[in-house]
């Protein structure tokens, strides 16, 4: 199994912020703030509002999976770099308690790195509490450089 080495970020966040602006207009629907970057991790915020809200007063199971699927993007091209078209193939999601009214944190590391798949841990969290309100593993396919 390869291992995600402490490395400086192959990205920075300026440059991944002008990717997405160029390239997934669809994260604008959530309004995510990627707050860090490293070599294969990643911290992104969700502000919650209105749109983010299902029935019963809580944050959405869509949200929090479109969260989770976001920050391991940020994460893998922290660790490889500017490779628009690395893909999602799979996610997992397990929503572990009623997350609180408000902004939702991610954090993403990797935990396999490959030539052509990346393995990402996800751990979503409510601002400001300690206990997760979702957990989620994702794969990512790289595409074969040119």
């Amino acid at each position: 199994m390869d291992q995600v080495n402490e490395n400086h970020p192959r990205i920075t966040i300026d440059a991944f912020n002008r990717l997405l602006a160029e390239s997934a207009p669809f994260q604008r629907i959530y309004g995510f703030v990627t707050q860090e970057i490293g070599y294969g991790t990643a911290r992104v915020r969700l502000p919650a509002g209105e749109a983010h809200i299902r029935p019963g007063g809580t944050l959405s199971g869509p949200a929090q999976m479109a969260l989770a699927d976001f920050t391991m993007y940020a994460a893998l091209l922290g660790a490889i770099g500017e490779v628009p078209l690395a893909v999602t193939t799979s996610l997992n999601i397990n929503f572990l308690k009623r997350p609180q009214p408000g902004d939702l944190l991610a954090s993403c590391r990797l935990i396999k790195l490959g030539k052509r798949l990346a393995v990402g841990d996800i751990m979503v969290h409510s601002e400001g509490l300690e206990a997760p309100v979702s957990h989620a593993t994702a794969t990512y396919s790289i595409p074969p450089e040119e």
